[in-house]
């Protein structure tokens, strides 16, 4: 389906991103990975799916290796086809006491980011009358949790900048959506059961139950690869009329 399109993955080494950068790969795209993991891993996961496969370490908190990236893109695969915003980073405090660099980091990376990405990647976008712009938002870009102020601001805006977007482009083939994710088991999440098992003397599994209980009315965890099958549908011809949506893959967090 996407033989001869090049995907833009940032934050593509692990997690979410690696596993949307999997699913686009298996429907043929080529894909540009960018992150601070294993990238040796990851490059070799996606290679063996059978496509060529590029990497960029650009640091997204940085518009000048924003800009290095797209480049990079654009003269080693012919530009960005299918842009997915997925780099984030995350801290955890009340307002009073949120560190400001801290605040500007995740406003910068989770926000600020997907600004530059996409500005850079629409002239070609609507040059070719097609293209994708895939935000990996959060449920917290359509509700709230105590304690992640910079993390909740951030992601409503990718919310907000998706629906701009989708609306700038409406007449065009570029189509602009954003994917909600709740509790999916990525490493960062592995960090909070394992914080909370620390704190409360519980094993891993019963952390984890209660992480998804609090929120997660299915008590499972959303998976990457569930993540990515949506990526993969929003590419589709059936998404083609499918415009700044905000899609929730919460297990039942915003129902309630």
């Amino acid at each position: 389906m996407l033989d001869g399109k090049t995907a833009l993955v940032t934050g593509s080494t692990s997690g979410i991103g690696l596993g949307v950068a999997l699913r686009l790969a298996a429907q043929g795209a080529r894909i540009v990975l960018n992150g601070f993991g294993d990238v040796d891993s990851a490059r070799a996961r996606v290679h063996a799916l059978g496509v060529e496969v590029g990497y960029h370490g650009a640091d997204m908190s940085r518009p000048g290796e924003i800009e290095s990236l797209m480049a990079y893109a654009a003269n080693e695969f012919g530009g960005v086809d299918v842009l997915v915003n997925n780099a984030g980073i995350q801290h955890v405090a009340s307002v009073e006491d949120f560190p400001v660099e801290r605040w500007d980091a995740i406003i910068a990376i989770n926000l600020s980011a997907a600004f530059h990405t996409t500005r850079l990647a629409l002239p070609r976008m609507k040059q070719r009358d097609w293209g994708r712009v895939i935000n990996i938002a959060s449920t917290h870009g359509l509700v709230a949790s105590a304690q992640k102020a910079a993390y909740v601001a951030a992601k409503h805006g990718i919310v907000g900048l998706t629906k701009v977007v989708a609306l700038e482009c409406a007449t065009t083939g570029v189509t602009a959506n954003a994917i909600c994710p709740g509790w999916v088991l990525t490493p960062l999440v592995q960090k909070q059961a394992d914080a909370l098992a620390a704190k409360d003397g519980i094993d891993d599994a019963e952390a984890k139950r209660r992480l998804l209980a609090d929120k997660q009315p299915s008590l499972r965890f959303t998976t990457t690869e569930q993540v990515g099958d949506l990526a993969v549908f929003l590419c589709s011809p059936a998404a083609d009329n499918v415009r700044g949506v905000a899609w929730a893959v919460d297990g039942g967090w915003t129902a309630q």
